[in-house]
């Protein structure tokens, strides 16, 4: 088969596609999201240069508590409001912190009033928003001036190795999956609202015993296509065995087929 080339369009995330993905998966969160455990330890560690006497904090997207606990295990005293647009998340995480207050909170509108915390934090999240702009105009809305942003979040080369494999078993030259922001995408999207501290993206590999494995990891934690251009309904077993062919040809190593994930860090002032 020819090799083609792809199309990249812009794709509307489903918010309700993806509630309802990770609350049913909240139970399962911890177990499979080893990449989204590196990013939230690594997250923490860039704070720790920074800290400063910070009263009211807030993590948009808590999901199991996997940055609040590194948080808390830095900054013990810092009192941290835990927020998360899947109920079954922040349920989970009420249960597993009760002394944090927990609610339901939509990034691209979050419930509190202006300048309310000196801190906002989030790992794993902002790949998942259609309008970064208006999700950098919200944190600033609720941040205090020069009070702090500290994301790490997914990039445009997150599961390219996947993504290459799909459109090639498809045959398509336009893709119906959802695609992260790059580096200047963000940047752009921070409208002069911020100064910009550190900007810059890692790369994490995460190795499988195959496509079907990487498949099922991905399911378990709720990270699976929320593109409202998705294709209804499964892939034929012919396309998805074309794509687990030609991802275990091209990127197949003797520990297995690689994962690779692009790893936002933006740490940022309001202005």
């Amino acid at each position: 088969m020819a090799q083609i080339s792809l199309v990249t369009v812009k794709k509307t995330i489903d918010k309700r596609q993806v509630r309802q993905h990770f609350s049913s998966h909240a139970r399962d969160y911890d177990r499979y999201a080893r990449v989204q455990k590196t990013v939230a330890e690594k997250l923490c560690k860039r704070l720790l240069p920074l800290s400063g006497s910070w009263r009211h904090a807030l993590e948009i997207g808590c999901g199991t508590g996997m940055l609040s606990q590194q948080v808390a295990g830095c900054f013990p005293d810092l009192p941290l409001v835990l927020s998360d647009l899947a109920h079954g998340m922040s349920q989970h995480t009420q249960q597993l912190q009760p002394r944090s207050p927990v609610c339901d909170a939509d990034a691209a509108a979050l419930p509190f009033v202006k300048a309310s915390f000196d801190l906002v934090l989030s790992s794993s999240v902002y790949q998942w928003l259609n309008d970064l702009p208006n999700a950098f105009s919200e944190v600033a809305r609720v941040l205090q001036r020069d009070g702090l942003l500290a994301l790490a979040f997914f990039g445009e080369r997150t599961l390219f190795e996947l993504k290459e494999s799909h459109q090639w078993a498809l045959a398509e030259k336009l893709s119906h999956g959802q695609f992260f922001p790059n580096l200047e995408a963000v940047s752009c999207a921070l409208q002069n609202k911020f100064e910009i501290l550190q900007l810059e993206s890692e790369i994490e590999v995460e190795w499988h015993t195959g496509v079907p494995a990487l498949l099922r990891n991905l399911k378990k934690i709720g990270a699976q296509n929320a593109s409202e251009q998705r294709p209804q309904g499964l892939a034929s077993r012919q396309v998805m065995q074309k794509m687990i062919n030609r991802y275990q040809q091209q990127y197949g190593a003797e520990q297995g087929i690689p994962a690779t994930y692009e790893v936002i860090y933006l740490l940022a002032r309001s202005l």
